[in-house]
């Protein structure tokens, strides 16, 4: 396996065909499925992040910085993009306010960066197959299709991923398109909800171990796509409805790499019991010393809850520090 991030809030265009589970093998190969090019959208806005050239052999993940082109707000109900050869998975997030400079590349300060609780980053949009799409439910149970409202010039970033297992440098960039409902389109705001456990600690040795928060969902949310995400050392990744003693499962999976997703696209959605959502993550660690919470999927872990809720004032992070099961707050 490689030590690439799992990450799986993504509806791939096969998601009807391969069930209501969204579970697909992925391609993380270095043959692209169509040409490294798309038109941009009528209405909406692409970005292509600049070129950059990955060594043979090398594995590494870079965080290309940059504002949003639009210049009005926009109602994203349709995100599209395509990777080169070589790229294992991308991640759109946007900020409150830049990270980096617009137009850095870095692979340092290229994480969540949960910090203490300012300018946390939202999970937008993410791909892990080369040519990716997800189309936002057309219907919110009132007649209104849902969408992501982007600002203006909106700080944001590429998070992505990249092997080379050739033996020669390629060239690597992601272009990502962002298609907008037409002007004045009544819609209903849906937004990101995403946790995060800071305070895993996995003994040396130890098998079946697993990690549990319970964090507070906003009252009346309803959800239409719900995934995990964790690290190379996770066997089994679960989200139930309600505190920690509920038996309801709404997306569980045991591929850490490619955990596929669940997804809601019509009324009546998803609601999670008492407001609660309890996300956990199975380890077992057989080769090395305790591992803790961090961004190294060589050398740390993840356990996170991903989805998209409406309606929507905003995007909400669930930080979880501490022992307490329920000691987490929402950003």
């Amino acid at each position: 396996m490689r030590s690439a991030s799992g990450f799986a809030l993504v509806l791939v265009t096969t998601l009807a065909a391969c069930g209501s589970d969204g579970t697909n093998g992925g391609d993380d190969t270095v043959t692209p499925d169509a040409p490294d090019v798309i038109a941009p959208p009528a209405r909406g806005f692409q970005v292509i992040s600049a070129d950059i050239t990955i060594r043979p052999g090398e594995e590494i993940t870079y965080c290309y910085y940059f504002r949003t082109p639009n210049t009005e707000p926009m109602a994203i109900n349709k995100w599209k993009s395509v990777m080169s050869p070589g790229s294992h998975h991308m991640i759109l997030f946007t900020t409150t306010t830049d990270v980096m400079p617009p137009g850095t590349f870095s692979p340092s300060n290229c994480g969540f960066g949960v910090g203490n609780g300012t300018n946390v980053p939202s999970w937008t949009y993410s791909a892990q197959t080369p040519v990716n799409e997800i189309v936002l439910p057309s219907d919110d149970g009132t007649g209104k299709p849902l969408a992501q409202e982007i600002a203006p010039n909106t700080p944001a970033y590429f998070q992505m991923h990249y092997l080379n297992p050739s033996d020669q440098p390629i060239v690597v960039h992601v272009t990502l398109n962002a298609e907008a409902l037409p002007a004045g389109t009544a819609f209903t705001k849906t937004a990101a909800y995403t946790t995060y456990n800071a305070s895993i600690k996995i003994p040396a040795g130890a098998t079946n171990h697993t990690e549990t928060k319970t964090c507070a969902t906003p009252a009346g949310a309803k959800f239409w796509l719900m995934s995990t995400h964790a690290h190379k050392q996770a066997v089994k990744t679960t989200v139930k409805s309600g505190a920690a003693a509920s038996t309801t499962i709404a997306f569980e999976s045991t591929d850490w790499e490619h955990p596929g997703g669940k997804a809601w696209m019509a009324t009546p959605f998803y609601s999670f019991d008492l407001n609660k959502l309890t996300f956990s993550c199975t380890y077992n660690n057989l080769g090395g010393p305790e591992i803790v919470s961090g961004d190294s999927a060589a050398t740390e872990e993840m356990c996170m809850a991903a989805g998209y809720y409406f309606p929507a004032t905003k995007p909400v992070f669930c930080l979880c520090y501490g022992t307490a099961v329920e000691g987490c707050a929402n950003f």
